[in-house]
């Protein structure tokens, strides 16, 4: 009896619970009859109708208000009709495309992913209000605040329409002035030198930088800030960043305004490792420590200790530990104790690592960046220098890492947000230089190559006296570790005629792997194989071993039965027929034809500059090794050396020290190939010609044919870089003054003698030679009088730098202090001395070029 009185009870509740609802449901029913709806033509009435018994009070007025900020609707009226509700609307029109007209500036596209009113989507006037706003911030982020938008609508046939864009650009509205206000120990002119951002000026045509950018800005008051901490300002901050838009009859444009607050320079103090972790020996870990007492505090250097110590840390066995820097202030003294805690941190894994915002940048090209993955021990110091690699890049505008809870307290989760950038470039570029003449290049690159990361070049030169095809590939991680491995293919064709007289080209490939041994220190591996070919554009066609043929009016023959060294000569041109007939040295004659070259190298790498391309402080040395014979015609080993020093001596004046050298050793019997051998002029010594040092065949009295090579070179050169006086920075124009000095000697060719005399009169022969006669040097056709001197070249001169929009410009201008002056010799025809196998001298030298 009991259990079926439950079951009663239980079927009534199910009965009362079912009747409610549909008591409620006809309610529903009964009010969606009672609401008309009325001019709707494509929304369904059943969704008007939602609306309107949706609304919490039930009021018409909240009811219009909900339909109409449905976008659905251009008006909505809702009234009370016997006993019924009326809701009369009319619809948006549908949008049947949407254009803009007067975009020359801004592509389509650009303007495409800003608006939101979208083809086949509703009309909706506040949208495209929205829209209209949003396209005047694209055009004042791009330096255009003046420009001005307005809409139009097109009735179609269908009912639908077209939202037309009508933009006016407007000038270019820049940046007006940056100025830095709070700044005692840093000039203005210091300070606007390190951020990309510039003002306006007469080169605003061509240059983008003056364009006002907030994301610019932002990582221009990061340099600003760096840079103070890197000069030992430990207490600098940036106050306040003011970005004003003035409009005025003269311009209009933005206002920078950047108030800092410098603080005093502190030194360093004392320096000490506290390790907190037991088993430890800190004497391990003095290697990583960047920074000694009484240098000046240096932010970046304490960075590098941090990822330093925390490396060898977690080698050692302590991958929880986490490294914390300390620093004690002393304002009286101006030092800072620095002190670098080791202990242990909180056990926390990395559960997952999310990347986001990549749109073409594959996920494994920035997971290779970090030092850690999932199921590692989570360090933030190993994310933020992740951090500092992705930006370095250059494939994001921006990177951000953030942290969430993970699934357990002992997890967490690592964002990276990101957001792509175009990485691919197209460039046109001209220049000139003295060497070169006039010049110019196409080249297409791309350094995010189908986004996996890969660098990608081609380019294509041609010009007065060269021309040539490049193509480049580099893979930054090679089978998955970081390694730079590349091939490079090219061409290239070289008139020397102006200052030789010879033809050059050459065409073959290399192909490379780097290793990147510390920060500061690489190491490349080459292998190359290319041919060369040497071509001497005779225009009297006399080969070099062939003396039977007198050049009319210049040359007469020997009498018959004459003897030459004990060869009968009879009938044979004397000098110049056999060595010169107006061209070239037999040595380079000699050379004529193809030289295949198969060369394995090394190339060991220093940097510690601090910007690369203008330093102001630093070290970078190199060191290439190189052995040809692995096949091919060329045998030798080949060593060169370059080491550049750069400190600022004063602000904005940076002295740069080189020191340069090389040499080359056959490694057979055979002598050195004249292609093999080291040519140098101005980039050795400034004022001197291209081949204009070093070993010279002196059987020619043309001074554009007797440059031969030499096998060792050494160089040296002091430099002052300066900002010139009531020029503005963001010209880009330095001047300098520099000192060159340097050598070329050692010429290893064929059969020589040697002629390093000062004089040679009446027959005396210095040093001996070929074949002298009383008047002039009779050369054999299998011999070469060289003339050799170890003699220091040296010059001092004065250049202008200009870092144009257009490209990196110089001027130099040279005098020459000491030079070989070659061997005299009396020239009957003139009645007087001169010299042959002089250094050749060229004061001005200019170079340059374009990117446009």
């Amino acid at each position: 009896m009991s259990m079926t009185g439950k079951h009663r009870r239980k079927s009534v509740k199910r009965t009362i619970v079912l009747a409610a609802a549909a008591g409620i449901a006809l309610t529903g029913v009964a009010q969606a009859q009672q609401i008309v709806v009325q001019g709707n033509r494509r929304v369904d009435a059943d969704t008007i109708r939602s609306y309107v018994t949706g609304t919490a009070s039930g009021s018409a007025e909240e009811a219009r208000r909900n339909l109409l900020a449905s976008g659905m609707f251009a008006d909505v009226k809702v009234a009370a009709s016997g006993g019924r509700t009326v809701v009369t609307v009319r619809e948006n029109n549908l949008i049947n495309r949407v254009v803009f007209e007067g975009n020359k500036k801004i592509e389509k596209a650009t303007l495409e992913g800003q608006v939101e009113a979208k083809a086949r989507g509703a009309f909706n006037e506040a949208v495209i209000k929205s829209d209209m706003a949003r396209i005047k911030e694209v055009y004042r982020r791009a330096g255009r605040g003046t420009a001005k938008v307005t809409y139009r609508t097109v009735d179609l046939p269908n009912g639908s329409i077209d939202v037309i864009y009508q933009i006016d650009e407007g000038d270019k509205t820049g940046i007006v002035s940056i100025t830095f206000v709070g700044n005692n120990a840093v000039s203005e002119r210091t300070l606007k030198g390190l951020v990309s951002s510039s003002e306006m000026n007469f080169l605003s045509f061509i240059k983008t930088s003056d364009v006002y950018d907030p994301d610019r800005i932002a990582n221009d008051l990061d340099l600003v800030r760096r840079y103070y901490l890197r000069k030992g300002y430990a207490d600098f901050r940036i106050v306040n960043a003011d970005a004003r838009y003035v409009e005025g009859p003269d311009a209009n444009g933005w206002v920078i305004t950047v108030t800092v607050e410098e603080g005093e320079q502190y030194t360093v103090g004392a320096v000490a490792v506290d390790s907190r972790l037991p088993g430890l020996d800190t004497k391990n870990l003095d290697g990583e420590i960047r920074t000694t007492v009484g240098d000046v505090y240096n932010a970046e250097d304490v960075e590098k200790t941090l990822s330093g110590l925390t490396n060898d840390v977690a080698r050692a066995g302590y991958p929880f530990a986490q490294v914390r820097p300390t620093g004690q202030r002393d304002r009286a003294t101006h030092q800072v104790s620095l002190g670098f805690v080791v202990e242990d941190g909180p056990r926390v894994y990395v559960e997952r690592i999310n990347i986001r915002g990549n749109t073409r940048t594959r996920d494994y090209v920035i997971r290779r960046e970090l030092d850690i993955a999932e199921g590692d021990a989570y360090n933030r110091v190993l994310t933020d220098r992740a951090e500092r690699r992705l930006n370095g890049l250059g494939f994001f505008k921006k990177v951000r890492f953030s942290n969430e809870p993970g699934s357990s307290p002992d997890r967490v989760v690592i964002n990276i947000d990101v957001e792509d950038q175009p990485t691919g470039s197209f460039s046109v570029a001209g220049g000139y230089s003295t060497q070169d003449g006039i010049i110019g290049e196409v080249s297409v690159s791309e350094s995010n190559f189908l986004g996996r990361g890969q660098y990608v070049r081609v380019a294509g030169t041609g010009g007065q006296y060269s021309r040539g095809v490049d193509f480049s590939f580099t893979e930054p991680y090679f089978l998955g570790y970081r390694l730079a491995a590349g091939f490079d293919a090219f061409y290239k064709y070289s008139d020397l005629t102006r200052y030789s007289r010879y033809e050059t080209t050459v065409y073959g490939g290399q192909l490379r792997i780097g290793l990147p041994v510390t920060e500061a220190f690489g190491v490349t591996l080459r292998y190359s194989l290319y041919n060369t070919e040497l071509k001497v554009p005779n225009s009297i066609k006399q080969p070099y071993n062939d003396c039977s043929n007198p050049i009319p009016g210049i040359t007469s023959v020997y009498p018959n039965g004459a003897q030459l060294n004990g060869r009968d000569v009879s009938g044979l041109a004397q000098y110049p027929a056999c060595a010169y007939n107006g061209e070239a040295s037999i040595a380079i004659k000699g050379s004529q034809g193809n030289t295949l070259t198969s060369l394995a190298g090394l190339t060991l790498a220093y940097s510690t500059l601090d910007v690369i391309g203008a330093p102001r402080n630093g070290l970078y040395a190199e060191l290439k090794p190189d052995v040809a014979g692995l096949g091919g015609d060329s045998k030798f080993f080949r060593v060169t050396g370059d080491a550049r020093y750069y400190k600022e001596l004063y602000e904005d004046v940076v002295g740069f020290v080189r020191l340069q050298g090389g040499h080359i050793e056959a490694l057979d019997s055979n002598p050195l190939r004249i292609t093999d051998q080291f040519f140098l002029g101005p980039s050795l010594v400034r004022g001197f010609a291209p081949n204009g040092i070093g070993p010279r065949d002196v059987g020619t009295t043309d001074a554009r044919s007797n440059a031969i090579g030499g096998s060792t070179y050494v160089g040296g050169t002091l430099e002052i870089q300066f900002p010139l006086p009531y020029v503005p920075r963001d010209l880009g124009l330095k001047g300098a003054v520099f000192a060159d000095a340097g050598t070329l000697f050692g010429y290893h060719g064929r059969t020589t003698f040697d002629v390093n005399g000062d004089n040679f009169i009446n027959g005396t022969a210095p040093g001996g030679a070929c074949n002298f006669n009383a008047f002039n040097i009779g050369v054999e056709p299998e011999c070469v009088n060289v003339r050799d001197k170890a003699v220091i070249r040296s010059s001092v001169g004065a250049s202008i730098l200009w870092n144009s929009p257009l490209g990196p410009i110089r001027f130099d201008y040279a005098y020459a202090l000491s030079k070989d002056e070659g061997l005299k010799v009396f020239v009957p025809t003139l009645g007087k001395y001169g010299h042959i196998g002089a250094d050749q001298t060229q004061a001005f030298r200019f170079s340059g070029g374009s990117r446009f």
